[in-house]
């Protein structure tokens, strides 16, 4: 008997999956909306990076995108005090709350509060009102 521990192979650690999309309510979905396609590729430009249709959502359809797979990136650099109160706000969600989220989770949450402010509020929004300095 061999004490080799055998691993998968690159197939299958590499292997296609597919993603779990937010299911909309069904009022704010059309039957139109379901029988299209998510993606649809960008037909005149092939350099094109954007291959999804853009498509505007309104104050009642939009919700962070939670636990899936994120294929956008953006780099944002913190200072050591931010960094630590990001920590300091996971652990206390974890701790007092009981909810297990990570940084990210809390930075998509975040923003889907302060658009959605912003959208409401407009110039009276909190994130416009802390960017000129009130």
């Amino acid at each position: 008997m061999s004490r080799r521990v055998t691993l998968p192979g690159a197939d299958e650690l590499f292997r296609q999956t597919t993603t779990l999309a937010a299911v909309p309510s069904p009022a704010s979905v059309d039957a139109e909306e379901i029988a299209s396609p998510v993606s649809t590729p960008n037909a005149t430009n092939k350099k094109a990076v954007r291959t999804t249709a853009r498509r505007r959502v309104n104050t009642f359809d939009r919700s962070p995108s939670g636990r899936e797979r994120h294929d956008e990136k953006i780099t944002v650099y913190l200072s050591p005090e931010e960094l630590y109160d990001l920590e300091q706000a996971r652990l206390a969600l974890r701790g007092d709350l009981g909810l297990a989220v990570d940084r990210g989770r809390i930075v998509r949450e975040s923003l889907a509060i302060i658009i959605a402010d912003l959208e409401t509020k407009g110039d009276q929004s909190i994130i416009a009102r802390r960017l000129r300095g009130r």
